[in-house]
């Protein structure tokens, strides 16, 4: 075990020792634990108070193989990755003796550095995680760490920018003289998850208050050493590198690393050299790889600080953006306060979209604004909304809705279907968070749902600025008119409404409402979100019969046909004159609700394109 710092001793300020020294941290704790036979569908964490005896094992492995800072069993200890395993009330406990722990075989000579990973949910706007949420979980996780001896505190392979950057801002303001590392696991292209440049989450770091900022994960040392090279040329803070050992490669059901100590060696080397002051070991690198780090470490051992010059490019220069009375003709159309029509053509089910495609001409040729185009509704194999929506637009030549849900696709994938959208035209968009497979014909069909509509109306606005999930500037801005739905008729409005106001602090900019067959109870929802400014286009749903009406009634999420309009259907005498009252109460309907509405979208019933116009007649 050696000394990290002459004047070292449990005291000793971790920063004061980088001004002569390069610090090495430890390797891979998950690796080893994996290496001792527990198996990861076990709580890892847990183990410091389970298995302690396995973990200061570890920690004595590593320490004999010359790392200065031992690093705390707790990457998952956060209440959020606890909960998983029903260990949630042991957050503090569990946190508390990885520090004890790892202290008890560092001493007073090396330093315990307390770990902290992220958790497995996203941060609002993107995911479900509140602000304050994040906030007092990881005060917890630090609080307990530095109770337990930890004297600098590590957040590893953090993808989220606006994560980090808040936990940071907590730590530092209620624990202000420990030294906080944060390191960021990227691409290879330096970018993280979300697409944030080293030039963009370093300046974001450092101006949050952490001490070191520095990459971990992902890579191996090869790709990362370029990664580090560029926050060097920025960082005003020291920066650390912590690769793993090369990409995995799956063998026989288990993760292989095929990196070897002396590869490693070498890049240590080169990463002291470049000036990373902080470097260590992450996923695949063991006790070998650390003992042969320290061999590097004491040939090239610099003796004092490299001067780290602070440049920071212009990330705010003016992007030109889209008013919404320029976005579309539909847009613009809301934007003067003239009355908008639109129509549902559900996608067919088959490669065929001749019939969608010739109703729309002719809906257009009535007068109608858009053609409204769901996206598989209730989660049926129909074709993609956005082929379709394409199609419309390029042989009907008119304009579309075309519907984006959270349901299918993974974040990466929804923004790449923006932006091949808005590339190809399509500028009227409506948000909404989609059916459960489970409630179509798929039964064991997955679902994704990496967002909710509040998260995906974020990301649509954020486009629209110009920027990327991960700060970067666009070329062009995109101008997508956001819609986000509404349910008039919710059990719980209150919540609806909530929602509603969040999807408005999102950047929606209309809304479009589930059906309505209750004038009335519609009309005190609108008067309830006057507050949010919003044009409001009302959803009518011509009931062509009976049977159509209580499929509607019962088997449709979010429709809400009362009593009163079922019993004047079952008085009818026959189908042909159910119809006849079906369209007359959507006429009427329509008539009730016009004057609090900026526009109406109508239900094609069985795809017959003469019951939408029939209710529209004295409209269009």
């Amino acid at each position: 075990m050696n000394n990290v710092c002459e004047k070292m001793n449990k005291k000793t300020d971790f920063l004061s020792c980088l001004e002569d020294h390069v610090i090495l941290f430890d390797g891979a704790m998950g690796t080893m634990i994996y290496e001792r036979g527990v198996y990861i569908n076990q709580c890892y964490d847990a183990l410091n108070l389970h298995k302690a005896d396995l973990i200061l094992g570890i920690h004595r492995d590593y320490a004999d193989a010359g790392a200065d800072v031992l690093t705390t069993n707790t990457f998952g200890a956060n209440r959020f990755m606890l909960k998983k395993y029903g260990y949630e009330d042991k957050t503090v406990e569990i946190n508390r003796r990885g520090a004890e722990l790892a202290r008890q075989v560092a001493g007073d000579l090396l330093f315990v550095a307390g770990s902290l990973g992220p958790p497995p949910d996203r941060m609002e706007p993107f995911g479900k995680l509140s602000v304050e949420e994040i906030r007092e979980a990881y005060h917890e996780q630090a609080e307990a760490l530095l109770a337990g001896g930890a004297d600098v505190l590590i957040l590893e392979t953090f993808s989220d920018l606006a994560m980090i950057r808040e936990i940071i801002i907590e730590i530092k303001r209620k624990f202000p003289s420990i030294t906080l590392i944060a390191q960021m696991t990227v691409d290879a292209e330096g970018r993280t998850l979300l697409g944030s440049p080293p030039e963009i989450f370093t300046a974001e770091i450092v101006k949050a208050g952490a001490n070191i900022v520095g990459v971990n994960c992902s890579l191996g040392p090869n790709r990362m050493l370029d990664v580090a090279e560029r926050l060097i040329r920025i960082s005003p803070v020291p920066v650390s590198a912590m690769p793993n050992a090369g990409l995995p490669q799956r063998v026989d059901g288990r993760n292989i690393y095929f990196s070897s100590p002396e590869y490693f060696s070498e890049y240590t080397r080169r990463f002291v050299q470049t000036g990373v002051r902080v470097v260590g070991g992450c996923c695949g690198t063991t006790p070998d790889f650390i003992r042969s780090m320290r061999k590097a470490l004491q040939s090239v051992q610099p003796r004092k600080r490299i001067e780290i010059s602070y440049t920071v490019p212009d990330y705010n220069p003016d992007i030109d953006l889209i008013p919404t009375v320029k976005k579309s003709r539909f847009a613009e159309k809301i934007s003067r306060g003239e009355f908008v029509t639109t129509v549902e053509i559900v996608p067919p089910q088959g490669a065929d979209p001749t019939k969608a495609i010739e109703q729309s001409r002719i809906l257009y040729e009535a007068g109608v604004d858009a053609v409204n185009i769901p996206d598989g509704p209730r989660a049926q194999s129909r074709m993609a909304s956005s082929y379709l929506s394409l199609l419309i637009q390029q042989e009907a030549e008119g304009e579309v809705i075309q519907h984006f849900t959270c349901r299918d696709r993974n974040l990466l994938g929804m923004i790449g279907d923006f932006l091949g959208a808005y590339a190809a035209g399509i500028k009227n968009i409506l948000i909404i968070t989609g059916d459960p497979p489970k409630m179509g014909t798929f039964p064991d069909a997955s679902a994704v749902f990496d967002l909710d509509s509040v998260g995906l109306t974020r990301v649509a606005h954020t486009l629209n600025q110009g920027r990327d999930l991960g700060g970067n500037i666009l070329k062009k801005a995109t101008g997508f008119f956001i819609g986000v739905g509404a349910n008039p008729g919710a059990a719980n409005i209150e919540e609806e409404i909530r929602h509603l106001e969040d999807k408005k602090n999102a950047g929606a900019e209309f809304i479009m409402t589930q059906p309505v067959f209750d004038a009335e109870e519609f009309i005190r929802f609108v008067d309830k979100i006057k507050f949010l400014n919003l044009p409001v286009i009302a959803g009518i749903w011509p009931l062509v019969s009976i049977k159509n009406a209580e499929f509607i009634r019962n088997e449709v999420p979010g429709a809400h046909v009362p009593d009163s309009v079922m019993d004047r259907l079952y008085k009818s005498c026959s189908k042909e004159e159910a119809r006849e009252i079906g369209l007359f109460i959507a006429r009427e309907t329509l008539k009730d609700v016009s004057s609090y509405i900026s526009g109406a979208q109508i239900s094609m019933p069985f795809g017959n394109v003469k019951y939408p116009l029939e209710v529209l007649k004295e409209v269009l």
